[in-house]
């Protein structure tokens, strides 16, 4: 447990996985908390965005294995910092809010820090996406996971995430995730965050059918988990 009494104590390192980003992420990247560390996990871009992550002083990790997991794992393993934020690159997440996370830690109060989501405007959070991260979530506070929010921003100590048994490495990361933090009896804790419209195309949920399949992937995913 991080018992600090103020962030300045502990080295924080922020993980964004990313897929052609490049219009985003210089607005991602400017919005990094000073001594922060940003480490840029790219999954195969081609729009330049790990050129562009390195021009502006981020650490770049090229992770060839496609998935979301994937590239968060690629990430956590980069970073060296005591603590790693996750934040996505999309600018849909404002990294400047990831202190009210890590206070979350600093303070003693959580082992994992989450980012629930308010959206800033109706664009930011389509229904039909709002509705499938709602119908996930309560399938996990069936399984005794207090959460509201599979939000894609979370802050938690590197030794700790590393020593978690997390075998999915697409899209169910998040979920596994969760599942085996409240196996492993942590203190999880949710903190309301800013939720806007995020840039370019959106690679999971963006459309109603693209929702319908990732929430039937991830009832899958939940059920075969033990």
């Amino acid at each position: 447990m991080i018992t600090q009494s103020h962030q300045g104590s502990v080295s924080v390192d922020v993980v964004l996985p990313c897929l052609d980003e490049a219009e985003a992420l210089p607005w991602v990247l400017d919005r990094i908390p000073p001594g922060y560390r940003a480490v840029v996990a790219d999954n195969g871009s081609r729009d330049g965005s790990a050129r562009l992550a390195r021009e502006r002083g981020a650490v770049v990790v090229d992770v060839p294995r496609r998935g979301y997991g994937a590239a968060v794992q690629a990430g956590l393993l980069a970073a060296d910092a005591d603590v790693v934020c996750v934040c996505d690159a999309d600018a849909s997440l404002d990294p400047a809010q990831l202190p009210r996370l890590v206070a979350e830690l600093t303070a003693g109060r959580a082992d994992l820090a989450l980012g629930r989501r308010r959206p800033t405007s109706a664009r930011a959070w389509p229904p039909h996406a709002r509705l499938g991260n709602a119908i996930v979530a309560q399938r996990l506070r069936r399984r005794g996971v207090g959460v509201h929010d599979l939000g894609p921003m979370r802050a938690a100590r590197r030794e700790e995430l590393l020593g978690l048994p997390i075998t999915d490495r697409r899209f169910g990361y998040p979920l596994e995730l969760l599942l085996r933090a409240a196996q492993a009896s942590w203190r999880i804790v949710e903190t309301d965050v800013d939720y806007h419209p995020r840039v370019g195309r959106s690679k999971v949920t963006g459309t109603p059918l693209g929702t319908a399949r990732t929430v039937r992937d991830m009832t899958a995913a939940l059920a075969s988990l033990r």
